[in-house]
């Protein structure tokens, strides 16, 4: 069995967009699209252990069917002829999601939903399936309809190396070009940014720029000759590695990333670049956790 593209709906125009994301996704991919609508009892005031559709909550049943209805819609005019198949279910949208990506391809997630406060930039779900998801999960987010390359970053991590293999997979689906993006800085060697993320803290920087595209050449390299048909551009930057992923996301169709990279605390599930780029990317973003 072929694990479908899973997306949630909230009838948000973010968890919209998200739907014809997936819908593409799905058709690139040639599998199904699951459409999972979750919502839990407290939030509506309706008392626990009542059936979804209890006759008292019949208007909440219509409700849900038009949302569903015009999400399907959605995503039929993305991406005709892809399967599609719905779930509603009782329960924390986050927590539903995390066991949908048990058997799902992809999770495609809106950056924010119709649950979260006005000046969130990002929505509690997405923030939580991208530290616990199954799968890849991808956020909708940044400008409407990117494009460009598919945007890689490269950390050199054991971890991140899932992260390489999906962007490179991604970008043959999509017929696009790849650009590795490694960012490094005299900090790098320490595996973290410092207080004020300087770059001129280590004395030898050739040997450490050395080192760097040592690196960047080595977590491509081996991808790279598996996807000959995949233009590469293996890029090398020094500056403050924050700014300057976001800054290059500006003109991709996709950003890549790792769950956790070199740095960070060993408990982090999300590292502090990867939720940086979750909230501020100016494209989609799709973080690959690595195995555990």
């Amino acid at each position: 069995m072929v694990n479908p593209v899973v997306v949630g709906v909230d009838g948000s125009s973010s968890s919209l967009e998200a739907v014809e994301t997936a819908a593409r996704e799905a058709s690139l991919r040639g599998v199904g699209l699951r459409l999972v609508h979750a919502f839990g009892w407290p939030s509506l005031h309706v008392p626990p252990g009542m059936h979804p559709w209890n006759p008292n909550t019949a208007g909440l049943r219509e409700l849900v069917d038009g949302t569903l209805a015009e999400a399907e819609q959605r995503a039929r005019d993305a991406a005709p002829g892809v399967e599609i198949t719905r779930e509603v279910t009782v329960g924390e949208p986050l927590m539903v999601l995390e066991i949908e990506s048990r058997t799902a391809s992809l999770v495609v997630v809106g950056s924010r939903g119709l649950g979260g406060f006005g000046s969130l930039l990002l929505g509690s779900t997405a923030v939580h399936l991208a530290a616990h998801g199954h799968c890849p999960v991808l956020v909708v987010r940044g400008r409407p309809d990117p494009a460009g390359p598919v945007l890689l970053t490269v950390d050199g991590s054991p971890a991140g190396e899932a992260a390489v293999e999906f962007a490179f997979a991604e970008a043959a689906r999509r017929g696009a070009d790849l650009v590795a993006l490694h960012v490094w800085n005299t900090w790098s060697e320490h595996a973290y940014e410092g207080p004020g993320d300087p770059l001129n803290v280590v004395a030898d920087v050739e040997r450490l720029q050395e080192e760097e595209q040592r690196l960047l050449d080595e977590a491509v390299a081996p991808w790279q000759a598996r996807h000959p048909e995949v233009a590469v551009e293996r890029r090398l930057v020094r500056s403050r590695i924050r700014p300057a992923l976001i800054e290059a996301s500006q003109e991709a169709q996709l950003l890549v990333t790792g769950a956790r990279g070199r740095g960070g605390f060993t408990g982090l599930l999300l590292g502090s670049v990867s939720q940086a780029l979750l909230h501020h990317a100016h494209c989609p973003v799709t973080v690959v956790r690595g195995k555990e």
